[in-house]
């Protein structure tokens, strides 16, 4: 009987656990470590209540040492240098041959740096954030979005089909972050515009979901019309991707435009519309609290 392929996922959070978690049931040998012990303890008495095979590890380098492909999953470029390169980091334990997975939104430059790091210990790596929020990662149908070699893809893509829906090469090593950031620049564009609609509907006393069923089906439409309008018009901002994550990721797309000699003026205004409800205590609150900046009620109707 063959041995199932070893795996490592690093950082169980609201994306990397459940990510871990498809990764294990699809057969594979799957050790994890998680900075907080015990969300990294509950995740391996879930998998093995599961029958999964499943480890945890005390260090990054321990989840790495044996593992055939390394995944990652955790917050920000600082984090990810932390249990990559870091003391007891994973870097300094993937064998030549072996493969990495960064599914962190980080900047393009993490990504090109670890490419590097990667390169000159003889194994693959491959930035490939992912797009679909917290349902999209339990359910297993997130969007992954490459940078890296084709043939590494090729490698990673029966790993990254545990979790993801659409597994996408868009280019060289940090080109899947520059993807995401393109992602996230259209994600707080379209929260703007569907902010301002609701407030506008609403001072107008329109019939709320019968303009949603009408702008729906036409140029209007988007997942974030058709998954977040109703929770806006009630005011519940409780559906994952927090608007501080947010934040970090349109820093990297103004970052990334600024190397590139572009402006992008409407991803700096959301970014300080972000900036002001993080003022008001909102940053827990999900992306489509950006309509917490306009004012409910008629002030100013005039009939």
């Amino acid at each position: 009987m063959t041995e199932p392929l070893k795996i490592a996922f690093i950082g169980l959070g609201v994306m990397g656990g459940p990510m871990a978690g498809h990764v294990a049931a699809a057969g594979y040998s799957v050790t994890a470590y998680n900075r907080t012990t015990s969300r990294g303890e509950q995740w391996l008495e879930d998998q093995r209540a599961k029958g999964h095979d499943a480890q945890i590890a005390r260090t990054p380098a321990e989840a790495a040492a044996g593992a055939a492909i390394v995944l990652t999953c955790v917050g920000n470029d600082e984090d990810l240098e932390a249990v990559t390169l870091g003391d007891q980091g994973a870097f300094a334990a993937i064998a030549p041959g072996a493969l990495f997975i960064d599914h962190t939104t980080v900047s393009a430059a993490m990504a090109r740096r670890l490419d590097h790091a990667a390169r000159d210990a003889g194994f693959a790596a491959i930035d490939a954030p992912v797009s679909g929020g917290q349902a999209g990662a339990e359910n297993g149908r997130l969007a992954v979005m490459c940078g890296g070699t084709e043939e590494a893809i090729t490698r990673a893509r029966p790993v990254m089909e545990s979790y993801g829906a659409r597994i996408v090469h868009v280019g060289a090593a940090g080109a899947g972050q520059t993807a995401k950031m393109a992602n996230q620049m259209c994600i707080a564009g379209t929260l703007a515009g569907l902010s301002e609609a609701i407030r506008l509907a609403e001072a107008a006393d329109l019939d709320m979901e019968g303009v949603l069923e009408a702008i729906s089906g036409g140029a209007a439409q988007s997942w974030q019309m058709e998954n977040r309008w109703q929770t806006m018009v009630a005011a519940e901002f409780d559906h994952g991707f927090a608007l501080d994550w947010m934040r970090k990721d349109l820093g990297y797309a103004l970052d990334e435009a600024r190397r590139l000699g572009l402006s992008a003026p409407v991803t700096a205004l959301v970014d300080q519309f972000y900036a002001d409800l993080q003022a008001m205590g909102a940053g827990r609150q999900d992306t489509s609290a950006l309509i917490r900046r306009l004012p409910e009620g008629s002030e100013g109707k005039t009939t």
